[in-house]
């Protein structure tokens, strides 16, 4: 598969499609109660733009991580949430409305703060050979076009069809999924005389950035006094990235299928914790109830 029909095509398509089922599952009474409760916003967005790239750098300097892998796990922590942590809190009871909220302003946000971040590591570790500008204008376009859009036409079908929509929403997130384990796929099968040796370097880091952010994410919402599917969600939120986006940053802009290797890999920990995020959640939910 070469990148630019997976960045152009299926990855698009992929997001599109989890935030129209996320969209089926709102109603506006869902954002009209996020209005009224700003700190939730607040620390999600502090853990995910702020935080997580400072998380990410420290991992790398901590295990020694170098060259293309570090800048791919920069890559990755310089990402919104991504709307597979929308399906992901949606799975765990979280508070779905305060989720889709903060992958649209953290992909606002991060239309700037990407080249920023990126640019940094590509001198830091070495790689400033490779230039990374991100067209502000068609990346917010983007943004619009496969998440917001998305969630509103959700959410008119559920307002006008609220059946449909019940019975479709399975669907849309098995097709969801499908996309994107081909995008993951085709990312690491490029790499995979080297995939092992990728792993045992970047993997740890990877695993380490995930379990750290939703930690620091649900103690964050914690201390200041979120109630529990909101905690949940700024954890999912804080520790489960667009590895997608990361991966079309690596292999469309910087052209560079080793540095998509991270977020490849982290996206295929993440789904793993992620089983186990939901399994605990629920169980949090039922002792706080």
């Amino acid at each position: 598969m070469e990148s630019s029909f997976l960045t152009d095509l299926l990855l698009p398509l992929a997001l599109a499609f989890i935030m129209l089922g996320m969209g089926m599952s709102l109603q506006v009474a869902d954002f009209q109660r996020i209005l009224v409760q700003p700190k939730s916003i607040g620390i999600g967005l502090v853990n995910q733009i702020l935080l997580l790239p400072l998380i990410g750098f420290g991992l790398c300097m901590l295990f020694g991580l170098s060259g293309p892998l570090a800048v791919g796990i920069m890559i990755l922590a310089a990402c919104p949430g991504g709307a597979t942590s929308n399906l992901i809190a949606h799975l765990c009871k979280g508070d779905s409305a305060l989720s889709i909220s903060l992958t649209a302003f953290s992909s606002i946000i991060t239309i700037i703060t990407i080249p920023f971040i990126v640019n940094f590591a590509l001198v830091y570790f070495g790689q400033e050979s490779a230039t990374v500008q991100l067209p502000v204008l068609r990346t917010i376009l983007q943004v619009f076009l496969i998440t917001l859009l998305p969630v509103f036409i959700g959410m008119q079908i559920r307002r006008k069809y609220a059946d449909f929509a019940i019975q479709s929403e399975r669907f849309v997130r098995i097709m969801s999924a499908t996309f994107l384990a081909l995008i993951i796929a085709a990312a690491i099968l490029k790499q995979k005389d080297e995939i092992v040796e990728f792993f045992v370097r970047s993997g740890p880091v990877a695993l380490a950035l995930n379990v750290l952010s939703m930690g620091i994410g649900f103690l964050s919402a914690r201390m200041i006094g979120l109630e529990a599917r909101q905690r949940i969600t700024i954890a999912v939120e804080s520790g489960i990235q667009n590895g997608t986006l990361g991966i079309m940053i690596a292999t469309t802009l910087l052209k560079s299928p080793e540095m998509s290797i991270p977020p490849a890999i982290y996206s295929l920990i993440m789904f793993a914790t992620a089983f186990v995020v939901i399994v605990l959640s629920n169980r949090y939910l039922k002792k706080v109830a």
